[in-house]
């Protein structure tokens, strides 16, 4: 704690709805971190606008702070309704495509989500992850490339989907070990593969604060079928995307905007040579799909460039520290 005797508070009174921001920014500009300095001075400028706009009223005032307590105090173990609060707001996907911009012909990116899990097995190729006796079995296989096109071997390929009842593993209570979920790694030609269930569509929580804003807002709580990959290597950017099932009919209302049209994908079916190559049965639904991901360098000239583009509009004096604005003051 700052001892307040030796601290050089710049004089603040006589505050009113004109210039209570700016007394605000101005005692919260007194850290020696720029960039703090300039995300606080940002956040409270634009909410304070926003309770200005909207006129927003004390007893709405105070229905925002219970509703943000009941979201802190749903995050118990694997629940995390801040992380789904952020996906069904569309902050999670702004954030991601702000911070991993993709070049042509690499793989967009989309929702890390919040059933994402650290308590995952590692498992060779060809293993199966998903045991749920009610799914439809799929063969799953893909590669992993560099944008251009040559494979990356030895990448970390974080693999997750529900069962086929749409839930994920960490929603059971009573789960004995992980499933639907696994790590593997690309062989030298950048290929991984595993027998996995057909995703299904399904709920995201509505028990909690977020399905209660949901059914305010009349929306819906449901993702289209789809499989999580997150993908990482020394020298890339870290891939984190997801593939959607063509046809499903929440393909085009995704209640956390999670969906893009070159993520929508097709599954087919095992022909004999396949099935006899993998050891799995003809006729098997099957997915394969080939990745791309950028180089540490693409990323953060092509992350600067847009940083720069997107600054140029706001008439102010900022440059990019480790590819983030701060105030030019020299």
């Amino acid at each position: 704690m700052m001892d307040s005797s030796k601290a050089s508070v710049p004089p603040i009174k006589n505050l009113t709805v004109d210039n209570i921001t700016e007394n605000v920014i101005r005692i919260n500009s007194q850290g020696p971190d720029p960039r703090l300095n300039y995300v606080f001075e940002r956040l409270v400028s634009h909410l304070h606008d926003f309770a200005r706009e909207t006129r927003i009223d004390s007893k709405e005032w105070m229905a925002a702070i219970h509703f943000l307590t009941a979201t802190g105090q749903k995050c118990v173990g694997d629940r995390q309704e801040w992380m789904l609060l952020s996906d069904v707001l569309g902050f999670s996907l702004l954030v991601d495509a702000i911070n991993h911009p993709k070049p042509p012909h690499s793989t967009e990116g989309s929702l890390l989500g919040p059933f994402h899990s650290h308590r995952v097995e590692h498992l060779p190729n060809g293993e199966t992850i998903s045991h749920d006796p009610k799914g439809e079995p799929l063969l799953v296989i893909g590669s992993i490339n560099d944008s251009d096109g040559n494979p990356i071997e030895g990448a970390k390929i974080d693999i997750w989907e529900t069962d086929s009842n749409g839930f994920y593993d960490v929603q059971y209570e009573d789960r004995p070990s992980p499933d639907g979920r696994c790590i593997m790694s690309s062989d030298k030609n950048g290929q991984f593969w595993f027998k996995a269930t057909v995703p299904v569509s399904y709920p995201i929580p509505g028990d909690g604060p977020v399905g209660l804003l949901l059914k305010k807002l009349s929306r819906h709580n449901y993702r289209p079928a789809h499989m999580h990959f997150m993908f990482n290597k020394p020298g890339y950017d870290l891939l984190t995307t997801a593939l959607f099932l063509r046809g499903d009919p929440y393909e085009t209302s995704d209640a956390v905007f999670g969906v893009k049209d070159s993520l929508i994908i097709d599954l087919e079916s095992v022909d004999d040579a396949t099935a006899k190559q993998y050891n799995v049965n003809p006729g098997m639904r099957l997915l394969k799909h080939d990745f791309f991901m950028v180089n540490e360098h693409q990323a953060r000239e092509l992350r600067d460039e847009k940083a720069r583009q997107a600054l140029a509009g706001l008439g102010r004096k900022l440059k990019l520290v480790n590819s983030l604005p701060v105030p030019d003051v020299d």
